[in-house]
């Protein structure tokens, strides 16, 4: 009835049936202790009447509270979200026009803005995908001539953290553990070794050779240090070692030049830029839903790193629980007992794990579920799980409100990300949907202020309760 009037003279009237309300809760309990006088005294009714208007003016206030937390509070709130989702996430993210009716002409305009700014954002798209097109054509190209090169090539920061792969090196490097960017080279390599080059290549200024011993097994490989003419860091050309990877198979180019202002300097977590952070996003299929009784089935998990999913950084485990899968889990998962038979144990699986995501924020959704599993198995296999943790619950509920739902399929409806139903519910692919949301709120979150790690994580904390009523 109200909305067609404005929203300044609807101000008005709020305020002034507050005043009218309130005047008409006064006299009335003036008037009830007047009429207890000639039963009581007139102190008594005093009394009464300040008791009876306070009571009074207290249901106003909440009553007003209500109204306005329900018309304007939530209304503001989620209108915020929306534009910064589509501001910063590229998200066509809704602009609810019935939810802030009584917002007067503001949501209206706030999707006149930022529709406004999607259709500029449109063009100057084409420009940039063109562009990115060309870069990425060029790139494959680049790819293509490196795999021709009879050496694998590992690009290195001064810090000693990997800033570029090929396809060769990937597989070399895999020989050892998973390939990861801006990971240390010593976690392939024997430092003493690496260093021992190292030192000698900064000395002479040349090419160094060097024979090092891989960090795990019993694997050598011939490999030669090279100083980098143009930019800081140097290169490692790997000889000797025979690529497993098949002619057709891809081979991607793998990269982040910055990794080298990334590890310049060592700073506390809490003070780390998030752009700056790479982050190890996992989940998890298990037996059933108790962490302190049932199993692993398998682990999903892929690394951000410069706010984007690297290829070919990934984790597809298979974990063999030792027991039967109950039939009401593998209806959920889809993993039988046969898929299972030849699979690592968890301890085992979650060690290899453990390695993937050293130095890395892990991210989760619902974080405490999926680690408690990682500390009863880190119990038994002597590995410390301390690393710096994010959920995706809690950063859904710093951007979009507590109120809101805030369940994978929810958080990535609000992100526009599609979960393939082939993938639903598998460790990898609701791994990748939590990544895909990560790198959408990551822009949303700095472009509110907080912009490091410890910013974050004292705004998640606000919402702790959240996982409590979860699990």
């Amino acid at each position: 009835m109200l909305v067609g009037l404005s929203l300044r003279l609807r101000i008005f009237l709020l305020f002034a049936g507050v005043a009218a309300a309130s005047c008409a809760v006064v006299g009335a309990a003036l008037y009830f202790g007047y009429t207890r006088i000639p039963e009581t005294n007139a102190a008594s009714g005093f009394i009464l009447a300040g008791l009876l208007s306070s009571f009074g003016l207290l249901a106003i206030s909440v009553s007003i509270w209500l109204l306005f937390d329900e018309n304007v509070a939530k209304p503001v709130q989620q209108l915020s979200a929306a534009i910064r989702t589509r501001t910063h996430a590229d998200v066509e993210a809704s602009i609810d026009l019935q939810s802030a009716k009584y917002l007067g002409d503001l949501a209206p305009a706030a999707q006149a803005v930022t529709g406004r700014l999607t259709d500029e954002a449109a063009g100057v798209g084409d420009l940039v995908a063109d562009a990115t097109a060309q870069l990425a054509a060029e790139r494959e190209q680049l790819a293509l001539l490196l795999t021709e090169i009879p050496v694998a090539i590992v690009l290195v920061s001064p810090a000693h953290k990997i800033m570029l792969y090929d396809g060769q090196a990937a597989d070399i490097l895999g020989q050892v553990h998973v390939p990861r960017l801006s990971a240390s080279i010593f976690d392939y390599f024997a430092e003493d070794e690496i260093l021992g080059a190292y030192k000698q290549l900064k000395e002479l200024r040349t090419e160094i050779a060097v024979r090092a011993k891989g960090t795990r097994g019993n694997l050598n490989f011939q490999l030669r240090l090279k100083k980098l003419s143009q930019a800081s860091g140097y290169m490692i050309l790997i000889d000797d070692a025979t690529a497993r990877i098949a002619p057709e198979a891809p081979r991607p180019l793998i990269y982040d030049f910055d990794a080298t202002q990334h590890f310049e300097t060592e700073k506390a977590i809490e003070q780390q830029l998030l752009k700056d952070l790479s982050f190890v996003v996992f989940d998890t299929e298990t037996t059933g839903l108790m962490p302190n009784k049932d199993e692993i089935v398998q682990i999903g998990a892929v690394r951000v790193v410069n706010r984007r999913i690297i290829p070919g950084e990934t984790v597809d485990q298979l974990v063999n629980p030792g027991r039967p899968i109950p039939a009401a889990s593998t209806g959920v998962h889809r993993i039988t007992d046969d898929m299972v038979v030849n699979a690592p144990d968890p301890v085992t699986a979650t060690s290899d794990f453990h390695v993937f995501a050293k130095d890395a924020v892990i991210v989760a959704h619902n974080a405490p579920f999926d680690m408690a599993f990682l500390q009863r198995y880190g119990h038994m296999s002597g590995h410390v799980w301390d690393h710096p943790i994010l959920d995706t619950v809690l950063l859904s509920a710093v951007v979009f409100g507590a109120e809101q739902e805030h369940t994978l399929d929810a958080l990535c409806a609000r992100l526009d990300i599609e979960i393939p139903e082939a993938l639903r519910h598998t460790a990898l692919g609701d791994a990748q949907a939590t990544a895909q949301a990560l790198c959408k709120l990551l822009p949303i979150l700095t472009s509110r202020g907080f912009d490091t790690f410890g910013k974050v994580v004292e705004q998640t904390r606000k919402h702790g309760r959240l996982l409590k009523d979860m699990n």
